[in-house]
């Protein structure tokens, strides 16, 4: 018994080199973190799940009158972005401005028009009628199509105030006469001398004549099961490692095995003369 314990420990003696203690402290390590990849992947999907059901109800709910959502000072919360309001007023086409380094459903980079749009009780929504091309340096106003005359009503998407933190847009400072980098309500209201809704809305109706300045697209939803797939790959392949690492040990003692049972070549005595 104790000849046949010392022959199987002799097998496994090579799990004691170098190379194949490296090898199994790396599947040791590989395990745990796989997990924890899958875990993250996992928190992912959960994330942004939750973030597509929120845009989807929101943009499906029925149209609310803007002051029903925001006031001046007002922060837009996660629930109310993307939510359709109406508002009812008159655009301010002397104080309006553009927003630099944005791009349309194509990528080509433009403007984004921001309207004042004064509203009955003369309070201030900003608009953000849609998308212009930059034609040459923009360092001059760009040509703008001018928005409905008269008493409007308009609707569209509510929107968060932009910052610096969130959209990674920095904040430059110096720009052209009537041109921002951020859509922000706060640095608007300062600007204007006006009370102004807190965020801003992304125009969808009523439709600019021409078709410009151009729409801006739905927001679209994240690819949440393509995390889900992630995790599922990274905890199949935490799986797997232990797995490999047995297959490998087996066949080396396999081919140790074989060598072992390979016919030694005899030493041959010179001939008789």
């Amino acid at each position: 018994m104790a000849r046949r314990y010392r022959r199987g420990v002799h097998r496994y003696r090579f799990l004691l080199s170098l190379q194949w203690v490296i090898l199994t402290l790396v599947a040791i390590a590989l395990i745990p973190t796989m997990i924890k990849l899958g875990f993250w992947q996992k928190h992912r999907y959960e994330e942004r799940t939750a973030r597509n059901n929120l845009v989807s109800s929101a943009l499906h709910a029925k149209p609310v009158p803007v002051e029903r959502l925001t006031s001046p000072g007002h922060a837009v919360t996660r629930t109310e972005r993307y939510r359709t309001v109406t508002a009812t007023g008159t655009f301010d086409t002397a104080r309006e401005e553009v927003v630099r380094r944005r791009t349309n459903s194509d990528n080509e980079v433009g403007f984004h028009v921001l309207t004042p749009f004064v509203l009955t009780d003369g309070r201030v929504l900003l608009v953000n009628r849609g998308w212009i091309p930059a034609d040459g340096a923009q360092t001059a106003f760009p040509k703008i199509p001018a928005p409905p005359s008269g008493r409007t009503t308009v609707t569209g998407r509510l929107m968060v105030d932009e910052t610096t933190a969130a959209s990674g847009i920095k904040n430059v400072r110096g720009l052209p006469d009537r041109q921002v980098m951020l859509i922000n309500s706060t640095a608007e209201a300062h600007r204007l001398g006006a009370q102004v809704l807190g965020g801003y809305v992304e125009q969808t109706a009523p439709t600019p004549r021409g078709g410009s300045p151009e729409q801006i697209s739905d927001p679209g939803s994240e690819d949440a099961p393509l995390n889900y797939a992630y995790m599922i790959q990274w905890w199949l392949f935490a799986a797997g490692v232990p797995v490999g690492w047995w297959f490998l040990v087996r066949r080396e003692i396999r081919d140790q095995e074989e060598a072992a049972a390979e016919p030694k070549p005899e030493e041959t005595e010179p001939a008789a003369v």
